[in-house]
């Protein structure tokens, strides 16, 4: 076989493997046997092997690499891959429409809604260029994922290059206008030439996950718990091999920017089935009533699925509304899992202990027999607190209806009275710590009780835990086990004391070798450059989730500045309330907190600034009103934030700037009173810039 001969085979034989694989793992069509597959597949192998140098990074052959990554990258997304909120009734999701209506009213449109399924995986993200797949990452945090384009690679239902299939395209104009179908064609033609991200959720085949536990259990190996673990797991595989025996899948969901290339999410599932993904079943729903409808008809044959779904989700279909919508903390107002009714066993209450956090709170937990529910096997559920188990009414010895809520955390929901026998008992708080033996209080008005030690063992031990986590310093390597050991053989007094160990330090410990401590402190060294907003969220501060912090983080751009913050300057901040003011302000007076933070920067601990805007508004209030056509309300005080101004609430005399939209209201004609100058949103835009 000459060169010329190959490259017309290979390109012939590419083209009908990936329709194969096409008709297979997305139209769910066997068009031929395994067998055959396997041997133009065989045949594609020796033409390679014989030509390398005709080998495309597109070829079916590609799919393993081969060669395991030696670590999993973080890269940044170039959108948000944010989460959502759950409802769980009718009446969530009525109270869910009502308020995205006052934040933007809706337009006219007969299909305002799209529904489809929530599949129980991973969500993941896929960029191709120019139509070749270049970067396969997980989600994260929701602003940086992992790469895993090794592995992605295996997944035979994700394409490696996109093509516009011509039935596909013809299946996707099915019911569409003439505007709809012009306006299809031409955002499928821009993803095929450019830069294109997908999004969607890499899961484990129900099939499949039961054959993995099969054989694992007949290799004496532990059972998979659940399918979404499992995907999660194998998708980080370092090795490609591994990934590809779990026999992944894909299905996508959406795009990045999807308003950039389209207007209605109806209109994106077309354009990913054009473009030869597998999609779940979805509906373009006119109101809430068929919203109800679909959800009830997919919950009673959820069991027939080839998949797991533990729930609907319910978008907003204008992709400007969804828009402009905006964004609460990382959930995006103009969309909702509407989850599935949670499943409910029963099982007995063995005894209820107590578990101390970070922060000395005491939460009460049940210790029970374990009990399957909704694909996991649980033996402990939280009870939150004093004041609910009375409320309940549970006891130790009861017979309860433990569920997970949202198919994830394990909820005692109520003890079956008539099944007590009389030797029941009634918990009580206890007075002293359980771990440290210091007492305990409760504030009025609070449900919470607390250690009152702050060296308490527990505590230091969960607030370690805390400081190493994914999202404070990252650290590898410290789990729950070397915590203790660090901590009850006096190798560290407090986090900070990490960032001063040596091998030497831990060789003597029973569970390092040789190369568990060079790892462990590699993996120190790497964690001392941190962001300051991660720097905050690692320090434990009560009240302080990763999002205030990030909110703190770009207030004050750096630790010093906010270490001599005054209350009234922390009550001023957007988002900050009063009780979450008073935390960090007290937090920071305290001289211990001082000095351990003095401490970890004496130890190399590199604090990054946020990057910042250009501060425009340095010293600027401005008051946002009415409903503006290119930002929500929340982006722009966002802005106004970044570049360094003050949003408020409230029009006065101090006020720089009054940005308004339509119906904007009372504040500008008060604006207009005080001669406050009033901008469009144009104006604002060039103002900021």
């Amino acid at each position: 076989m000459t060169k010329t001969e190959a490259t017309t085979r290979l390109k012939k034989l590419r083209a009908e493997i990936d329709r194969i694989r096409y008709h297979y793992h997305v139209l769910n069509e066997s068009i031929v046997s395994d067998s055959v597959k396997d041997s133009l597949q065989h045949e594609l192998q020796l033409i390679e092997t014989e030509f390398p140098d005709l080998i495309t990074a597109n070829s079916p052959s590609q799919r393993v690499a081969g060669v395991p990554a030696k670590e999993l990258v973080k890269v940044l997304h170039t959108e948000p891959m944010l989460s959502m909120n759950d409802v769980f009734a009718p009446e969530e999701l009525k109270d869910w429409e009502t308020r995205i209506n006052k934040v933007v009213p809706p337009v006219v449109a007969d299909e305002p809604y799209f529904a489809e399924l929530k599949l129980d995986g991973l969500s993941t993200t896929l960029i191709y260029d120019h139509g070749q797949l270049v970067l396969g990452a997980t989600r994260g945090d929701g602003y940086a994922g992992e790469d895993v384009t090794h592995n992605v690679r295996t997944i035979e239902a994700i394409p490696l290059l996109l093509t516009e299939h011509p039935n596909a395209l013809e299946r996707a104009h099915h019911g569409l206008s003439k505007e709809e179908r012009a306006e299809l064609d031409q955002a499928v033609k821009r993803a095929l030439t450019g830069k294109f991200e997908v999004r969607g959720e890499v899961y484990i085949p129900r099939d499949t996950f039961e054959a993995l536990n099969k054989l694992r259990a007949k290799n004496n190996q532990p059972l998979l718990a659940n399918p979404r673990n499992a995907a999660a797991g194998s998708l980080r595989q370092l090795d490609p091999a591994m990934a590809k025996a779990r026999g992944l899948s894909f299905m996508g969901f959406g795009i990045a920017e999807q308003h950039r290339y389209i207007s209605t999410h109806k209109l994106v599932h077309r354009m990913l089935d054009a473009l030869g993904f597998q999609t779940t079943p979805a509906k373009a729903i006119a109101d809430v009533a068929a919203i109800e409808q679909f959800h009830a008809s997919h919950h009673a044959s959820r069991a027939k699925l080839p998949y797991w779904i533990d729930g609907v989700v319910i978008v907003v279909n204008d992709n400007d509304r969804f828009r402009r919508l905006g964004v609460v903390g990382k959930t995006p107002r103009g969309i909702v899992a509407y989850k599935f009714a949670a499943e409910e066993v029963t099982t007995i209450v063995r005894a209820i202990t107590v578990q101390v956090g970070r922060t000395g709170a005491l939460t009460p937990v049940a210790v029970l027999d374990p009990v399957h529910v909704a694909g996991t096997t649980v033996s402990r559920a939280t009870l939150h607190n004093e004041d609910e188990i009375a409320r309940k009414d549970i006891r130790i010895g009861d017979t309860v209806i433990v569920r997970k809520a949202g198919d994830i955390i394990p909820e005692v929901v109520k003890p079956l009275e008539r099944l007590r026998s009389g030797h029941e008992k009634k918990f009580v708080m206890p007075k002293h710590c359980p771990i440290c033996n210091f007492a305990i209080t409760r504030k009025v008005g609070e449900a919470v009780s607390r250690c009152t030690n702050p060296n308490c063992f527990a505590q230091q031990h969960e607030q370690l835990a805390h400081f190493v986590g994914k999202a404070g310093f990252d650290i590898d390597g410290l789990g729950p086990q070397s915590i203790d050991q660090l901590v009850n053989a006096d190798v560290i007094q407090d986090a900070a004391d990490l960032f001063t160990l040596e091998e030497g330090d831990l060789l003597p410990l029973e569970r390092f070798a040789e190369t568990s401590a060079k790892n462990l402190v590699a993996s120190i060294h790497k964690a001392r450059r941190i962001r300051l907003d991660r720097f905050l969220y690692a320090l434990g501060i009560r009240h302080v989730g990763a999002t205030t912090a990030n909110d703190l983080a770009q207030h004050f751009g750096s630790i010093e500045p906010l270490k001599a913050a005054t209350l009234t300057e922390l009550n001023d901040i957007y988002g900050i309330g009063t009780v979450v003011a008073e935390s960090v302000h007290d937090w920071f007076k305290n001289p211990a907190h001082r000095h351990f933070i003095d401490k970890l920067i004496k130890h190399g601990v590199d604090i990054i600034q946020p990057q910042r805007a250009a501060q425009t508004l340095a010293g600027k209030t401005v008051v946002v009103t009415g409903t503006l056509e290119h930002l929500s309300r929340e982006e722009a005080e966002a802005a106004v934030r970044a570049h360094g101004g003050r949003a408020s609430g409230s029009v006065s005399k101090t006020t720089s700037y009054v940005v308004v939209g339509e119906n904007a209201g009372s504040k500008e004609e008060k604006a207009k009173k005080l001669g406050v100058p009033i901008l469009t949103e144009a104006q604002f835009q060039k103002l900021l810039q």
